[in-house]
C-alpha cells in the first residue's frame, strides 16, 4: 500500500540552515553529522546525512536544506 495524502499532511517539513558539519566516524556507512538551525520555533537540531561522496563538510555550512522535524528520535 502506498502513502496517502493524510500521511503527507502529518509531516512537518521545514527549511533550515546548516550551522556545522563534520565527519561522523560512528556511523555504519560514511556520513556527516549536521547541526541545522530551523529558527526560533524549532531551534537547532542534529542529524546525519550519507552524502560524503557528493559534498565536503565546508561546502554544506550555510546551505539551506529541507527536513522533516517531527520524526521521533531513533533508538539504537
Amino acid at each position: 500500500m502506498g502513502a496517502t495524502i493524510e500521511d503527507l499532511e502529518r509531516l512537518d517539513v521545514r527549511a533550515g540552515t546548516v550551522l556545522r558539519c563534520e565527519p561522523f566516524p560512528g556511523a555504519r556507512y560514511p556520513a556527516y553529522k549536521l547541526w541545522i538551525d530551523f529558527g526560533p520555533e524549532i531551534g537547532t537540531k542534529a542529524s546525519s546525512a550519507r552524502i560524503t561522496d557528493l559534498y565536503r563538510p565546508e561546502d554544506l555550512v550555510g546551505r539551506q536544506i529541507l527536513a522533516v522535524v517531527n520524526f521521533p528520535p531513533r533508538l539504537g
